[in-house]
């Protein structure tokens, strides 16, 4: 399974923000859109993420103020990124070595979706529920 079967299912809505708008804004744009992270994109090109984890730790923890912040201080600006062809375990794979929950697809230099480890995971135990569909039919007798 690839990214692209991901986004295919889930669709390619990409939030995102600028650098320059408070946290709090930022905050209140992934409440909104339901997300635990956003894209920071600047004139088409992909600058950063902010997750719910980065203001947890960024701003709750260090008693900063939300509304005085500004993203570009919080925001984590070396971006891991996959390409819509990348194989759904070595997704897994890089978000597991790397702790990282969102991954930004992109392609061509231009952000074509988001995935996020509940997707990936999801997806995997769709292709292990096939298997052992398959299994059980040729152990059963009753395969096509």
């Amino acid at each position: 399974m690839t990214v692209n079967q991901i986004l295919s299912t889930k669709g390619n809505d990409v939030y995102s923000v600028v650098s320059t708008i408070s946290v709090y804004d930022a905050i209140k744009v992934m409440g909104e859109k339901n997300v635990g992270a956003i894209l920071v994109i600047e004139d088409g090109q992909l600058k950063g993420i902010l997750s719910e984890r980065d203001y947890a730790r960024k701003i709750v923890l260090k008693d900063k103020a939300s509304k005085t912040t500004l993203v570009q201080e919080i925001m984590i600006s070396n971006v891991i990124t996959v390409n819509p062809t990348d194989d759904i375990d070595n997704c897994m794979e890089l978000m597991i070595s790397r702790r990282i929950r969102h991954l930004p697809v992109v392609e061509n230099d231009k952000v074509v979706g988001l995935i996020s480890i509940g997707d990936v995971v999801k997806c995997i135990i769709e292709k292990q529920k096939e298997t052992i569909q398959l299994l059980d039919s040729y152990i059963n007798g009753t395969q096509s």
